[in-house]
């Protein structure tokens, strides 16, 4: 399930400034140029020849930590309560668990895709599914929504909710999928095609799922956040201006203990301050829209969210570790 930002004029996404970042990290995003990323648990020996300004070039990701050391939301409050555990990277063993129950969840309900079947049928078949393995599906009751996952269906952007409309011929519709196993959620979606469906339908599936794999592939220990919206916005440009966008409304998040937490992902393109750590884990899940409008509004359910135009949208979504 996505993370979901209102977004206005004065919206600041909630993350961190880039002057408040260079406050905690003492350096600014023009030294950052010139850093050299190791992933060595010590520090070497420094040239005491060297000047001062070189010191810079030895930066290196040193072990993680156990604690996020990020500032409390606005408005701030006294105290430590925001700052959280790290995920344990030997506890990846349970991430993977969920994520795997996750994609095999999705499997599964693809069985149930074929026109005439309603997305609750699909819910229910998602929901014993997670049940009878010994998991829990995390959506249901998740700030009130009322399903164990999400179904959104051609122009529906993410948070469909599950109901009594039959699925049709030509129809494309996302799962969205999250299961809490051992402690620990795993996240997975994946748009499927219902029937015969139009080229257009077709072209935004696959080039979804490969704006996805190229935001894979552009991360790593070191490796900035942007650089997943730069791999996104580089794929849908390879396919023609004006085609396709990404919606800048939703953004992936961590998983783990928490179904979200920071890190955020954002699949516009940015430049926001951060770099993935050893430890990270995050879903990357780009909501790809037909056309150059990426807006959407909400319904007065309060979750379903719709492209502005009518316009259709596909998405998927990973979990990634670091």
């Amino acid at each position: 399930m996505h993370t979901f930002l209102r977004l206005s004029s004065n919206a600041s996404k909630h993350l961190c400034k880039q002057a408040c970042y260079s406050r905690l990290h003492g350096y600014t995003k023009h030294a950052r140029r010139n850093i050299s990323v190791s992933t060595a648990l010590t520090p070497p020996e420094l040239n005491r020849n060297e000047s001062e300004d070189d010191v810079t070039e030895h930066v290196i990701i040193q072990d993680p930590g156990l604690y996020e050391m990020i500032l409390p939301e606005e408005p701030y409050k006294w105290g430590v309560s925001h700052i959280h555990r790290k995920e344990d990277p030997s506890n990846v063993f349970h991430l993977r668990n969920a994520a795997r129950l996750a994609r095999a969840t999705l499997d599964y309900a693809a069985g149930f895709i074929k026109p005439g079947a309603t997305t609750s049928s699909i819910n229910a078949a998602v929901h014993q599914y997670i049940i009878s393995h010994k998991a829990y599906p995390s959506p249901l009751h998740y700030s009130g929504f009322p399903k164990s996952c999400c179904t959104s269906v051609n122009n529906i952007v993410a948070h469909g909710i599950p109901d009594s409309r039959r699925l049709q011929d030509g129809d494309i519709v996302n799962v969205d999928v999250t299961v809490y196993l051992d402690g620990y959620h795993g996240d997975t979606s994946r748009t499927f095609l219902v029937g015969n469906v139009d080229d257009i339908g077709k072209s935004l599936v696959a080039v979804t799922n490969e704006a996805l794999d190229a935001a894979i592939q552009a991360c790593g220990p070191g490796q900035p956040f942007k650089g997943i919206a730069r791999a996104i916005h580089n794929i849908l440009q390879s396919h023609g201006s004006g085609q396709w966008c990404v919606s800048p409304q939703f953004t992936g998040h961590g998983i783990g203990r928490m179904f979200h937490r920071p890190p955020w992902i954002l699949h516009d393109l940015n430049e926001e301050p951060g770099e993935m750590l050893p430890g990270h884990c995050f879903t990357i899940e780009p909501c790809i829209i037909k056309g150059t409008d990426p807006r959407t509004w909400i319904f007065p359910d309060g979750w379903t969210a719709s492209t502005v135009r009518g316009t259709k949208c596909a998405g998927r979504r990973d979990d990634t570790y670091y």
